[in-house]
């Protein structure tokens, strides 16, 4: 079983919470109520760059396309490369959905 380096009751009680959700309106009621719209804007930055890397897109290209930083590319690119697999987890449930 896969131990995080962040477990903590805490985060168990909020992860607990976004299992429960069931449709795209729900998760923005929440975190809508749960985050600040920058904290928001970052996540949502994040997975878009998780994306785009996946698709083999460049690091150029990505920062035109999402406004993130090159420091903020190369992380996520290492965290996809070396990372918990969290962002390919969910890379290919996503793209396994829109496929069926």
């Amino acid at each position: 079983m896969y131990r995080s380096k962040f477990e903590s009751e805490s985060c168990d009680l909020l992860f607990d919470a976004i299992l429960t959700l069931k449709n795209r309106e729900e998760c923005y009621r929440l975190f809508e109520d749960l985050c600040t719209i920058h904290e928001l804007e970052v996540l949502s930055q994040r997975m878009a760059v998780a994306r785009l890397l996946n698709e083999q897109m460049t690091y150029q290209d990505i920062a035109q396309k999402t406004q993130a930083s090159t420091a903020t590319i190369c992380r996520i690119n290492r965290a996809l490369n070396y990372g918990s697999d969290g962002y390919r987890l969910v890379l290919e449930r996503m793209e396994d959905k829109n496929h069926v």
